[in-house]
């Protein structure tokens, strides 16, 4: 069987960086909030090209503490507006109501997959108050329009990065394109920890002071509590793996998008479609989403033919039960891509054999 992501090859490759680095923790006798998070927040900081990491429990909890911070500071307010694409994973929807704001739910490109920033005009109000874009798949969902939409109707730009690390836009790093940043190094992620763990960035010091204080209980002083905050803090032996995975991350998206070109170039099978061509730098390719109106039959066809597949995602945020209240609003940009969407097998140990077992079966599919 050809896996979706082997987690063990992709840790095999640095075993033994990884193992000196979690010994390093262990002997130090030191494990939240010391030499390794500071290090590893400086690192990051400097990959993204932001003046600020600050690192968190897991990618939720960085959107959640953006948005809460911006509320601490009084830049947003409940019941503020906030765009954002309505096929992205929950979490991006989740932070916001969460923190008692409104999603206004933007239909995706059908061929980008990413936000449609024609609409954004069409669905600005007075409550308008901050756009969150989400790279979804890995895939760079910024641009000019966007960000002079921002700027001209004063809008806070929150960048989902949870599933972009190795993104560029113009030769800058995704997490350094809007107001802030949230990002994820859940397992399976381009840069992924060995368990959860997060991260936000920006340029902000005051954002950047209010969120380290919130997601450390509300405390920038010990036992002094200018917040409620929460516990959402990256612990030692996460944040020494992660910079030893830091160090191969460009190494590995390169990987990825070689394994992309060769999809884009030999899948000729027209049942399946895959997304607009990109830009080669700007897309990390976290995954490689494919789309057929027989998505059902073609992920049986691959588990037939040895290759595990995974959907992303088979319900999208507005046909959630706990958002039912929404369940009656027809999105069918976004309906489309969650009934059709598979995702093939792509990572960084993936071998050009099994690539082109997944290309030789995805043709032969003709139910």
């Amino acid at each position: 069987m050809i896996e979706f992501l082997s987690l063990k090859a992709v840790t095999d490759k640095y075993a033994s960086e990884i193992h000196a680095a979690v010994r390093r923790v262990v002997d130090s006798g030191w494990y939240l909030q010391g030499a390794e998070n500071a290090a590893f927040e400086q690192e990051y900081a400097g990959y993204t090209g932001t003046k600020f990491a600050i690192g968190c429990a897991n990618g939720l909890d960085a959107l959640t503490l953006i948005i809460r911070a911006y509320k601490e500071l009084g830049v947003l307010h409940e019941g503020d507006e906030v765009m954002v694409p309505a096929n992205t994973y929950i979490a991006s929807i989740l932070a916001i109501t969460e923190n008692r704001l409104t999603p206004v739910l933007i239909e995706p490109d059908v061929h980008t997959l990413e936000i449609d920033d024609s609409l954004l005009e069409s669905r600005l109000t007075p409550k308008t108050r901050a756009l969150m874009i989400v790279h979804l798949y890995g895939r760079n969902a910024y641009t000019e329009k966007i960000g002079a939409f921002c700027k001209a109707n004063n809008l806070k730009l929150i960048e989902d990065n949870a599933q972009a690390h190795g993104c560029e836009w113009h030769g800058h790093k995704t997490g350094s394109l809007g107001d802030a940043a949230g990002h994820s190094f859940y397992p399976g992620k381009t840069l992924g920890a060995l368990g959860d763990a997060g991260a936000v960035t920006t340029d902000d010091p005051e954002l950047a002071t209010t969120v380290r204080s919130l997601g450390n209980y509300g405390s920038a002083q010990k036992y002094v509590f200018q917040y409620e905050g929460r516990n959402s803090r990256l612990d030692e032996i996460q944040a020494a793996i992660l910079r030893v995975k830091l160090r191969y991350l460009d190494e590995d998206v390169e990987i990825r998008r070689d394994v992309a070109k060769r999809y884009y170039a030999d899948i000729k099978n027209l049942l399946i479609r895959l997304p607009a061509q990109p830009v080669w730098t700007e897309h990390a390719f976290h995954l490689f989403p494919v789309f057929c109106l027989k998505r059902d039959a073609l992920q049986t066809h691959l588990k037939e033919s040895g290759i595990q597949t995974l959907i992303h995602y088979p319900i999208p945020p507005h046909k959630q039960v706990c958002y039912k209240d929404w369940n009656e609003i027809s999105l069918p940009v976004t309906e489309k891509i969650h009934a059709e969407e598979l995702s093939l097998p792509i990572g960084p140990t993936i071998s050009e054999e099994e690539v082109a077992t997944v290309i030789s079966a995805c043709n032969a599919f003709n139910k």
